[in-house]
């Protein structure tokens, strides 16, 4: 009896494990019979969408081979083909329609018993269900960016969702449009245009962090459909700030825009301006791409129309991710504005002296701008007409004639130095109409005349300098705005000061212990002194002018002027004549002793803008400025200087081996 006891159990639970599958035909091995657990869409589902891939789930892996276009069929009036795959992770079998499924329809689907796990056990019976969709396609977001699971991502960025269809504004808010780090929404503004939604956040982005964007399904297409469900996607951030565009002009949505019209758009940073080209800068009238010229200068991107626009077009301009800052970080986000023209042409600068980029412009230049049609005068003045070195306006008069008008600077530009002239929109043709763009050009004066100044480096700030004496023999000489120093020599070598003074300034000796380091700052001096005496006396460009004897009573004008032997100003004053150059200089290569006369007789004469700062005479031996003598500029001599009683100067005297006297009463003020 207890072995038939064993037996019946065991009989039992043969039965049990067997029954369950014995309806299929297959020869059967013990487990779990296969079930479909779940579809999408689910059964009498309805407003499917028509680009809807339907998937059944099982409770257990299946044998891929047995999924297929025989076992698993969708049918509407007749069967509709399609791509069948099957997910081994998921135990997902999925059915992609090799066309879109037709608006208010019901369809069938079908897994039939033929589907097998990897047991070999089959399906109970075949499982079917139905669905309908919708009156028409329903809404679903068809792109993101940034893209599902990109990296990366510019902490600046401004994400955006593409719908395929246009959308219910109203439906497309902060409530349909949310953006997630965990469970932490971010605060940020959605806005609508076109078939497209953006979420831009208050503030950047943390970042190497993961977030989640969501369209959820509250969002409506403008017949109120939904969409079928939410659409999630995550990115996560990089490290980079990207670009923007910070403005445009004209601005978005702008109307009556001229149809002479450059169009602009100004970025956060500076671009590379080889990725700001046609192929990133585009504008289209529909469908139609508008051809033009693309250029760039600071900051700012233009398309000038290679045409004028139509009246009353409208146009869209793009901005694409291709243009990239120096770093190569492109921009943060493809940027679309659109407008619309009017029925007017605007006055547009024709024309300009200089011209945009010009080099070598004279420094007494009067700049000009020539308009395509006459101007309304009183639009023309200095704040319209404008004309700056960096940012420093320049003072001038502006004034207009015929079509012309015209910037006459106060003074001279600076030679060498570039300069921005700009006509605004405030200038208006004689009906009112403005300048379509601001006008902007730039252009570079002329190098200095002469051969550009002596690098005095740290002997700059010394009215004297000397080897071995300084000595004030008699009279209260004034050193004004600048320091007296001596090295070699000590202290003790120093004399008459007082009665003579230095005024803002104060005399050094190698020997003095204060300030610490004061004679290694003496001996660079005088190394730099050396260096700007080698300098003047071997420059060459311009080819020096060959002088001898006495050249007083002449003019010269900027240069080198070279003397073989010794140089005199004796028979009248030396008149240097900058020719409205204020940078204009002078170097005097004289080989042996320079000596001016003084009196009525032997003074130096600045004209036409020229400075004592950039005057300079290299001396070979021993330099003597005479009595009551006006002198100009810096003295670089060998062996050594005096100055008369009485003399003067605007400059220098600096000696590389000997001394400098003053004999009586004599003023040196800072050039």
């Amino acid at each position: 009896m207890q072995i038939n006891k064993i037996w019946t159990i065991s009989i039992a639970a043969f039965l049990i494990l067997a029954g369950g599958c014995k309806k299929d035909k297959f020869t059967e091995i013990t487990g779990v019979c296969p079930l479909v657990t779940s579809t999408n869409p689910t059964d009498l589902a309805t407003n499917v969408p028509n680009t809807q891939i339907i998937t059944a789930s099982f409770n257990e892996a299946m044998k891929s081979e047995s999924i297929n276009s025989s076992s698993f069929t969708i049918s509407g009036s007749s069967q509709i083909s399609g791509t069948i795959s099957y997910d081994e992770t998921n135990a997902t079998a999925s059915f992609a329609p090799n066309v879109k499924l037709a608006p208010n329809t019901t369809y069938t689907a079908k897994i039939s018993a033929s589907v097998r796990d990897l047991m070999g056990s089959a399906l109970q019976a075949d499982y079917v269900w139905s669905f309908s969709t919708g009156d028409s396609l329903m809404p679903m977001v068809i792109a993101t960016d940034p893209a599902n699971n990109a990296v990366g991502v510019p902490l600046n960025k401004t994400i955006t969702a593409t719908f395929n269809m246009p959308m219910d504004s109203s439906t497309i808010d902060d409530t349909t449009f949310i953006v997630r780090n965990g469970a932490t929404a971010i605060a940020g503004s959605v806005s609508y245009n076109g078939v497209t939604a953006s979420f831009k956040p208050i503030s950047q982005l943390a970042a190497n962090t993961v977030y989640t964007a969501t369209i959820t399904n509250s969002a409506k297409n403008k017949a109120g459909t939904a969409m079928a469900a939410n659409h999630v996607w995550t990115f996560t951030t990089g490290t980079t700030v990207a670009p923007t565009v910070t403005s445009t002009d004209p601005a978005d949505n702008a109307t009556g825009v001229f149809i002479n019209k450059v169009i602009q758009a100004n970025f956060s940073m500076p671009m590379d301006a080889a990725t700001v080209n046609n192929a990133t800068f585009m504008l289209k009238q529909g469908a139609n791409p508008i051809t033009g010229t693309v250029t760039y200068n600071g900051t700012t991107a233009s398309f000038t129309p290679s045409v004028n626009l139509a009246l009353g077009g409208t146009y869209t301009a793009t901005i694409t991710t291709g243009t990239k800052n120096p770093s190569g970080t492109p921009l943060a986000n493809e940027y679309e504005w659109t407008f619309t023209t009017g029925n007017v042409v605007a006055p547009i600068v024709n024309s300009t002296d200089p011209a945009n980029n010009a080099t070598g412009v004279t420094v007494n230049k009067t700049i000009s701008a020539t308009f395509n049609m006459a101007m309304d005068a009183l639009t023309i003045n200095s704040t319209t007409f404008t004309l700056k070195q960096g940012t420093t306006n320049i003072a001038g008069l502006v004034s207009y004639s015929g079509s012309t008008a015209t910037f006459n600077p106060t003074s001279n530009l600076s030679s060498g130095s570039t300069y921005t002239a700009t006509i605004t929109t405030g200038a208006k043709n004689t009906t009112g109409t403005p300048l379509a763009n601001d006008y902007v050009w730039s252009f570079t004066t002329q190098n200095p005349a002469g051969p550009g100044v002596v690098n005095l480096k740290s002997v700059e700030p010394f009215g004297i300098m000397a080897g071995v004496g300084v000595s004030n023999n008699a009279g209260f000489s004034i050193i004004n705005d600048m320091d007296v120093g001596i090295s070699p020599g000590i202290r003790s070598s120093v004399t008459g000061f007082p009665p003579g003074i230095v005024v803002n300034g104060a005399i050094y000796a190698s020997d003095d212990a204060n300030p610490p380091g004061i004679a290694a700052t003496l001996t660079q001096a005088k190394q730099d002194l050396t260096d700007a005496y080698l300098f003047a006396e071997g420059a060459t460009t311009p080819a020096p002018a060959i002088v001898s004897g006495d050249i007083g009573g002449t003019t010269l004008a900027p240069g080198i002027y070279k003397s073989t032997s010794t140089l005199l100003i004796q028979s009248g004053d030396l008149t240097l004549d900058a020719q409205g150059d204020p940078n204009a200089t002078w170097i005097f290569q004289v080989a042996s002793g320079f000596t001016t006369v003084g009196g009525a007789g032997g003074n130096v004469i600045l004209t036409g803008g020229a400075q004592a700062k950039n005057i300079f005479w290299q001396t070979g031996s021993s330099a003597t400025i005479g009595d009551f003598t006006v002198f100009q500029g810096t003295i670089l001599a060998l062996t050594s200087i005096a100055m008369n009683s009485g003399a003067t100067a605007n400059g220098r005297m600096l000696v590389q081996n000997g001394s400098v006297v003053l004999t009586n009463t004599n003023i040196i003020n800072k050039p």
